[in-house]
């Protein structure tokens, strides 16, 4: 017979699983998970459905720890249940190596759904996921065959909610009614400076009825029943997004409750032998888990495998009845791509009309969506500046789940952090535009993408200062050196059309970190190379595209500059100087080639090289050497018609060129 569940016994030993981490650690935040410790127990033993021994089953639920600082909490919490992370770990906690880190990061440790710890990130995220979830489920369920049916469970703090990424993404909620998402307010009334009432008083309920969503409360999570309780009407809610307010006590039993002391640093031996004492915890020995800890999870972790069984068992009979949904499963699960899947992508001729870069992008991503229903997404209210409304398709909304197109509405930040939880159902490609000044907006998810190595996709137009009049306000200077600058992100800048197709197919390859188009808003020439030939360029970073018997000079650029450089490649020809052409779509996938490659494109013997660039000039420098020039703006832009802004600043071919014979005249 057995024997009847200790919760009081498992929450305690969360709580000092949690306590010993950062004590050992001597550094990290105890609070937090004092607080939590029951809410997060009766989550994930009351409804919470995982395996831990497949810990990315597609249909398990979710969970995000939002506010990250607190991952003592989900490390005792996976420990507990099942994951891969012994106790060894855990005395490891925030070491270099450890699979413990002081914020969960996704794909360093099982379980750990995504990387969260910048507030608001992961509830944002968590919005993402629903919406994966939802969109899976309208393509694969059919009648008796709910393939994808999972919750998507979230705690998250007061940062949290104060954050804007997170007000954008739960009014994006609401208007979608994404009933599958279930957030826990963590109402302890600390902040780090003091009490919340230094800076957060606002009715957060009423904000989130505004918003849509349906609210809950717990006045006391130590009331074990009341919280099984509200969990369980969380969990039945079927029309709207849910918020559960949850009274907490930060630093729950320490000499420190209640206090913001307790948040980000140790109790200190005497803290944490008065709090055993009050819990009625033995000191000795440190990270003890009784057997009944283990126990109250085991019904839990026998449940999520029996899930689990009777999912794949599922999907055994899904084959035989719908035997081409099933193969598509297959295939989205692994990031196949099907056959022909660029077949209808455009080219562009050389004598074909200018064409803007965006425009052109706009078309690859007609023909790749037709052939791709896992590629999806839409812009932040600039589809028709972007060119990322895919015809033909739905658009998102509450009463229409399958839809492709997505409305983000100006919400750039939001948007970026549901791109990262729609990339991380593992199946999903999704795709999101703005102008590349706008990036800025969502930078933190952006860096967030790089960081878990997410597929995401930017759709980045109005690239340069030759947007125009809209003036510096609107004209990106730093923000293309900046991506850049970011571990993981491969950003390209495509000189033409047939650049721009090919910068899509790099981007649907890639699987493994997110991708930037960085894209014009005004014409451009089609350069004079087979389509087939700028592919193999662009999908190396550089690649000739003119060039000179014993070249002299070499001339770099990217995007819109490449055809500048041509036009002075060939006034400098006249002049008896000879150059060559090199248009750098990507530096990324050029400095990932082999050394004789980028010597070739790049020779050694060939000092002399201008580098020529709407954005700021910092970075250039690696490829244009010492003995180089850097044609580019360092200022913020001005308000004027394209054409005026190029002649003012210098983005002639005649002032190319000038710069070009000075280099050469200087170093002679």
């Amino acid at each position: 017979m057995s024997q009847p569940v200790d919760d009081r016994l498992a929450i305690d030993t969360i709580r000092f699983l949690a306590v010993d981490m950062v004590e050992q650690a001597q550094s990290g935040h105890p609070g937090a998970p004092l607080g939590q410790a029951p809410l997060a127990h009766l989550l994930f033993t009351r409804q919470l459905r995982f395996d831990p021994a497949d810990p990315a089953w597609p249909n398990r639920d979710r969970f995000v720890l939002s506010c990250g600082h607190a991952s003592a909490l989900i490390y005792a919490l996976l420990h507990l249940s099942g994951y891969d992370l012994d106790l060894d770990e855990l005395r490891n906690f925030r070491q270099l190596g450890s699979k413990t880190p002081g914020h969960p990061e996704f794909g360093h440790t099982d379980g750990v759904e995504t990387t969260t710890g910048p507030l608001g990130q992961g509830l944002a995220t968590a919005v993402g996921m629903a919406i994966a979830e939802r969109y899976l489920a309208s393509h694969f369920n059919r009648d008796g065959f709910d393939i994808f049916d999972h919750n998507t469970w979230v705690i998250a703090s007061d940062g949290d909610l104060m954050e804007g990424v997170a007000a954008e993404a739960s009014s994006m909620a609401g208007h979608l009614g994404l009933s599958k998402l279930k957030v826990f307010w963590d109402d302890n009334r600390i902040s780090i400076e003091g009490s919340t009432d230094l800076a957060f008083t606002e009715d957060v309920l009423e904000r989130y009825r505004s918003y849509g969503w349906a609210t809950l409360e717990i006045d006391d999570v130590e009331d074990l029943d009341a919280v099984d309780a509200v969990l369980a009407q969380a969990a039945a809610e079927t029309e709207r997004p849910v918020l559960v307010r949850a009274r907490t006590h930060i630093g729950f039993g320490s000499p420190k409750q209640d206090t913001a002391a307790s948040h980000g640093s140790p109790l200190g031996a005497d803290g944490v032998k008065a709090t055993k004492e009050k819990l009625d915890w033995p000191l000795e020995p440190t990270f003890h888990v009784p057997d009944g800890a283990r126990a109250a999870y085991a019904p839990s972790i026998e449940n999520g495998k029996a899930a689990h069984v009777a999912w794949l068992d599922l999907v055994e009979r899904y084959r035989d009845a719908h035997p081409e949904l099933a193969a598509t499963l297959d295939a989205w699960r692994t990031r196949g791509l099907p056959e022909g899947w660029d077949a209808e992508l455009p080219t562009y001729a050389a004598d074909h009309a200018k064409i803007a870069t965006r425009k052109a992008s706009g078309a690859a991503l007609t023909a790749l969506a037709g052939r791709l229903p896992q590629l999806l997404g839409g812009s932040a209210d600039l589809a028709g500046s972007n060119n990322t409304f895919i015809k033909g398709r739905d658009a998102q909304a509450a009463d229409t789940h399958g839809g492709g197109n997505f409305h983000f509405g100006v919400r750039e930040h939001a948007m970026g952090a549901a791109m990262n939880g729609m990339a991380l159902s593992g199946m999903l490609r999704p795709y999101g535009g703005t102008f590349l000044i706008f990036s800025d907006y969502m930078r933190p998810a952006m860096r967030l993408s790089a960081l878990m190595g997410q597929p995401a996709i930017y759709v980045l137009t109005h690239d340069s200062i030759f947007l125009g009049e809209d003036g510096p306000t609107h004209q990106p200077i730093s923000q293309l050196m900046g991506l850049r600058a970011m571990p993981g992100m491969t950003v390209l800048r495509p000189a033409d059309g047939n650049e721009t197709v090919a910068a899509w197919r790099v981007a649907i390859e890639k699987t493994d970190g997110p991708v930037s188009l960085v894209l014009t808003r005004q014409g451009l020439p089609i350069l004079p190379l087979a389509p087939d030939e700028v592919t193999a360029g662009v999908r190396r970073g550089a690649y000739v595209v003119a060039d000179a018997d014993d070249p002299q000079l070499l001339l770099l650029a990217t995007g819109s500059e490449v055809p500048l450089i041509l036009d002075a490649h060939r006034a400098l020809a006249r002049e008896g100087i000879r150059s060559r052409v090199v248009s750098m779509p990507s530096w990324e996938l050029f400095d990932a080639q082999d050394p004789e490659y980028r010597a070739q494109v790049l020779p050694d013997s060939v000092r002399h090289r201008l580098a020529v660039e709407a954005g700021c000039t910092f970075g250039w420098q690696k490829y244009t050497g010492l003995d180089g020039d850097v044609l580019g703006i360092d200022g913020f832009g001005a308000s004027a018609p394209a054409a005026d802004l190029a002649k003012h600043y210098g983005f002639t071919a005649e002032n190319v060129v000038a710069r070009a014979k000075a280099l050469i005249g200087d170093k002679a």
